[in-house]
């Protein structure tokens, strides 16, 4: 196993240090170029562009007129997905319902910040926002489910799926299953690039929205940045990454099995297993030829490479200290603490946009069923974001009401700071001729 990228941190400089911190999209300038003409083409030829792009970068055949999912299409869904399935997607629905529910804010709130001056927020759906479901290295119904169930919860009123066609221009069976028992039932069939473009101009079959979310390739990082004017594009979402945190508690080859979760999504992604215990490292390096005996040939393919690559493996370290930084250092998408003790750990995390504790609570429960968004920043950006939520697809407006008791206060101290500032519409808002007018 000699080929796993091993880095014993203590030993490194800084620039090999840093070097570990990259991710995939963390240079995308080869693709905001190759993407600069797709969007140009879906703005000025619309649905003509989005047909030519599914048969050549997709492969798909989608039939023209055919790039709405029909009714027909979602019933079908429904024959074509195994039952067990469609109950456990119906499961994870809930779990995450259950949690969003909690987020949502109160329509209205107002303080008496002085007596008689009120001010608070107005919270409103947003009007229009799409999805954007990946499709490129597998399904993804349960993208579908953490993107719709936040947006429904809501009150969104306009609520449209993006996903890449398969090549018979079909759309995955269980993400329209998933789409329909979450309460969405618009989906067009249009990934990559040219999905964005398509959702932030509009085309003669999809309609444009105000925002866009979910995560996405290269491609549709490199879109939403170019697009990031004409389109809200949400947090940051790009390829998969995680941190597998394990202190001398646990087995290596449980580390080594939960490694493998998010590095399995394609050669893209980033994974790595952090520790302080070499017996745990060495246990896990140990682990991993058992564990990809039971995956499938391209999920060992996609693994491998990551593991094998420069932007996974395993990261020993000194101490528990420099685990900790290293991982605030990573702002990891996931985290799993492994552990026995858990607890005892979070306090020293600050950076990561999900937690799981301990030896149960794997990220795949969380990808699926647990009920927190699995949609989560990427690259660094948990420093600043946090994962999807309803907040996400709602509006905030600032209110305030001043009663005519508490209006002579507020004017004189707002006229005195106007002055200072040099604004003189600003201070005669405030002034003797505002009284003027009030009085008749």
């Amino acid at each position: 196993m000699s080929d796993i990228s091993f880095h014993d941190l203590s030993a490194l400089d800084a620039d090999r240090r840093v070097s570990l911190l990259r991710r995939a999209e963390t240079d995308l300038s080869v693709f905001v170029e190759k993407a600069r003409p797709i969007i140009e083409a879906v703005r000025t030829e619309g649905d003509a562009a989005l047909l030519r792009f599914a048969r050549e970068l997709d492969k798909a055949d989608v039939a023209d007129g055919g790039l709405k999912v029909s009714e027909a299409e979602f019933d079908a869904a429904f024959d074509k997905v195994e039952k067990n399935v469609v109950e456990s997607i119906r499961f994870g629905i809930e779990n995450i319902r259950h949690f969003h529910e909690e987020q949502r804010p109160e329509t209205m709130w107002l303080k008496e910040v002085r007596p008689g001056a009120y001010a608070g927020d107005r919270y409103t759906p947003i009007a229009s926002v799409a999805l954007y479901v990946p499709r490129g290295k597998g399904a993804f119904p349960s993208v579908t489910m953490m993107t719709s169930v936040p947006a429904v919860i809501a009150g969104v009123p306009q609520i449209a799926i993006v996903t890449p066609p398969t090549s018979d221009g079909s759309v995955d069976a269980a993400t329209l299953v998933a789409a329909r028992l979450a309460g969405v039932e618009t989906v067009y069939k249009c990934g990559g690039a040219q999905a964005v473009a398509a959702v932030a101009y509009g085309t003669e079959t999809v309609k444009p929205a105000v925002k866009i979310v979910g995560p996405g390739s290269p491609w549709v990082v490199a879109a939403k940045s170019l697009l990031s004017s004409v389109i809200n594009t949400g947090l940051p979402a790009g390829p998969s990454e995680a941190i597998i945190f394990a202190d001398d508690s646990v087995d290596g080859g449980l580390a080594a099995l939960d490694l493998l979760i998010e590095a399995e999504h394609g050669p893209d992604s980033s994974a790595y297993l952090v520790t302080h215990s070499r017996n745990v490292a060495e246990a896990a390096l140990a682990a991993l030829p058992q564990h990809w005996s039971r995956m499938s040939e391209q999920r060992v393919e996609f693994s491998r490479a990551v593991l094998t690559g420069k932007r996974g493996g395993i990261v020993l370290t000194a101490s528990l200290e420099e685990s900790y930084r290293f991982i605030n250092d990573y702002a990891p998408e996931h985290l799993e603490i492994l552990s026995k003790e858990p607890f005892a750990h979070l306090g020293y995390i600050t950076e990561a946009a999900e937690i799981l504790m301990g030896p149960y609570t794997p990220v795949t429960l969380a990808n699926f069923v647990l009920g927190p968004n699995a949609v989560l920043p990427t690259s660094r950006w948990a420093r600043t974001y946090g994962p999807l939520s309803v907040t996400d697809f709602v509006k905030r407006s600032s209110v305030g009401y001043v009663t005519s008791a508490a209006y002579p206060e507020l004017a004189q101290h707002a006229r005195r700071l106007a002055r200072y500032e040099g604004f003189s519409s600003h201070e005669n808002a405030v002034s003797e001729i505002r009284s003027r007018y009030l009085s008749v």
